[in-house]
């Protein structure tokens, strides 16, 4: 069976966007009833960087696969260790840092697998 070439397209770029998205839930827990409206928004709009930085990259990739895909890699398999290392430390359980690290960082490491592959698919 051959998977159509227009698959290997778009795989990547909605698995990053739901990424991304699952990333920025995080940013959510800057609204607490006890700060002003306005501290809540920047603390909101803060712990939103990382998710514009990964938007600026998906763009990145979206223009140039090999690239964006080689960028993904590293960042999926950088950020590996510092998020198993934190969650491993607040709950000691190594399933929980293995969980965690599925959820966060392999989805990074598989779109930027997929984006060399779409890539090299079409040349």
């Amino acid at each position: 069976m051959k998977i159509p070439d227009n698959l290997f397209h778009w795989i990547p770029r909605i698995i990053c966007i739901a990424a991304i998205l699952f990333v920025s839930l995080f940013a959510l827990d800057a609204f607490n009833p006890g700060l002003p409206f306005q501290e809540q928004i920047k603390g909101f709009l803060v712990h939103l960087i990382p998710s514009f930085f990964l938007i600026a990259l998906l763009l990145i990739a979206w223009k140039w696969e090999f690239w964006g895909g080689i960028i993904f890699l590293i960042i999926g398999i950088g950020f590996t260790p510092p998020v198993y290392i934190m969650n491993y430390n607040r709950t000691h359980s190594i399933g929980v840092g293995l969980v965690v690290v599925l959820m966060i960082t392999v989805p990074f490491i598989l779109t930027g697998l997929l984006f060399i592959l779409s890539h090299r698919r079409k040349k």
